[in-house]
């Protein structure tokens, strides 16, 4: 008897397991996402190119990542967006991690006020 009632039980015991792994990723990917954003604003608004701090920001990221970037005469934005784990996106949730960081440009200040 008690084979089969883990026999009925053991899918439920997966499903729970899978949807936590998944909010558990969820979270991990949230903060590097967030990390990620840092990383490339505070490159770029060093003065760094475009192109090293996308790299950098790319490589603190999750996978498949979109990162995206504003800039204005005195700031600098970068957005992180990942896709959400896959057990969350069965489920039909949209909860993708995501992040953003603004900083001043350290390029434009003036030189010194007297």
């Amino acid at each position: 008897m008690a084979t089969a009632e883990l026999a009925v039980a053991m899918p439920a015991v997966l499903l729970v397991l899978a949807l936590a792994l998944s909010a558990l990723t969820a979270a991990v990917d949230q903060i590097r996402c967030v990390d990620a954003a840092r990383v490339a604003v505070r490159l770029m608004a060093r003065g760094e190119g475009e192109g090293a701090a996308l790299a950098a920001g790319r490589a603190v990221a999750p996978k498949q990542a979109v990162l995206t970037v504003e800039t204005g005469p005195t700031e600098v934005r970068v957005s992180v967006t990942a896709p959400a784990p896959w057990a969350l996106r069965w489920l039909g949730a949209d909860g993708r991690p995501s992040g953003s960081a603004v900083a001043a440009r350290e390029d434009t200040w003036p030189e010194a006020v007297p």
